[in-house]
């Protein structure tokens, strides 16, 4: 089995993802005049960090203010291979993140559905799996923090 290498971020790469959690819409110019570096160098790391998977760059949004009413961890008891399992959720489009862990679950699924119809329908989704044993959902009521600045 191969593993992927793991990125090496230097203090320029580190000091360009520090600036984008800041504002993601700071301009490459003002990047550059921050750290030291030119647009168009802070435009090619940037291109690399993004393809080599470090980060993204992308809009986070509230789903409880956005329209979306119900929010749920789902945490899954699984028998068998537990890559499988969290690779199937993957696929679902309700489901925005997937973790596999240690401790009184083996996966743990973040969803976001329309409503607690549409949550009873994923969990009945999610039970069919064959090696999925059980399920706990852990209900969202308020979202009162949420950051992506846990820096690099």
């Amino acid at each position: 089995m191969t593993t992927k290498a793991r990125p090496v971020l230097d203090d320029t790469s580190r000091a360009i993802i520090e600036q984008l959690q800041i504002d993601g819409r700071k301009p490459y110019a003002a990047i550059g005049a921050a750290i030291g570096l030119s647009e168009a160098a802070v435009r090619q790391r940037i291109a690399k960090l993004i393809e080599s998977g470090v980060m993204q760059v992308v809009a986070v949004t509230d789903p409880l203010t956005v329209g979306s009413y119900r929010m749920a961890m789902v945490g899954i008891k699984v028998e068998g291979d537990l890559t499988a399992v969290a690779d199937q959720l993957s696929h679902y489009k309700e489901v925005d993140y997937v973790l596999v862990t240690s401790g009184g679950f083996d996966v743990m699924a973040e969803v976001i559905c329309n409503d607690d119809e549409h949550l009873l329908e994923l969990l009945q989704r999610i039970r069919a799996i064959p090696q999925v044993r059980s399920t706990e959902s852990f209900i969202y009521l308020k979202l009162r923090k949420q950051l992506y600045n846990w820096g690099t």
